[in-house]
């Protein structure tokens, strides 16, 4: 009995692995860089100390690429939507913090310590990624590891 796939699942799926993908990517770009980099990057933000910084520097990469990988293959696929939906309103916040108090921000370290974008690029392009977030969480289970493992 195979049906055919729902267009909501389909984007749900593609949703689901662009998410996944995204968060992979980012943390592995800092988890393959000094942790100073980054967490000079998070220092620029002017909310914790070095010392914090430099730790959150060394567990941010790990958090992300493990969300990401999760995410990609779909386990605890509602959950993880969620986790990684709140990273991004976390991201955002200390992103709309900067912006406001006029920080000079050189690299946000949204992807590692390279040159990044502006302040309001990436904002807009986490929004970007909390509506795959959204599709994700409603429509992103069809596919997933989730679904195979569960009962009928």
């Amino acid at each position: 009995m195979n049906k055919k796939p729902e267009k909501k699942d389909i984007l749900g799926l593609l949703a689901r692995l662009a998410l996944g993908g995204v968060f992979i990517y980012a943390g592995l770009m800092k988890a393959l860089s000094p942790a100073e980099e980054f967490g000079y990057a998070i220092e620029s933000y002017k909310v914790i100390n070095a010392q914090l910084s430099l730790w959150s520097a060394y567990l941010a990469p790990w958090i992300e690429l493990y969300a990401g990988l999760l995410l990609a293959a779909g386990v605890f696929t509602r959950f993880n939507t969620l986790f990684t939906g709140a990273m991004l309103v976390f991201f955002e916040i200390m992103l709309a913090q900067a912006w406001f108090r006029g920080l000079a921000i050189t690299s946000c370290g949204c992807f590692g310590s390279g040159k990044g974008n502006s302040i309001s690029l990436e904002f807009t392009q986490n929004l970007v990624f909390l509506a795959l977030a959204w599709a994700a969480h409603k429509y992103g289970s069809a596919y997933s590891a989730d679904k195979a493992v569960a009962k009928p």
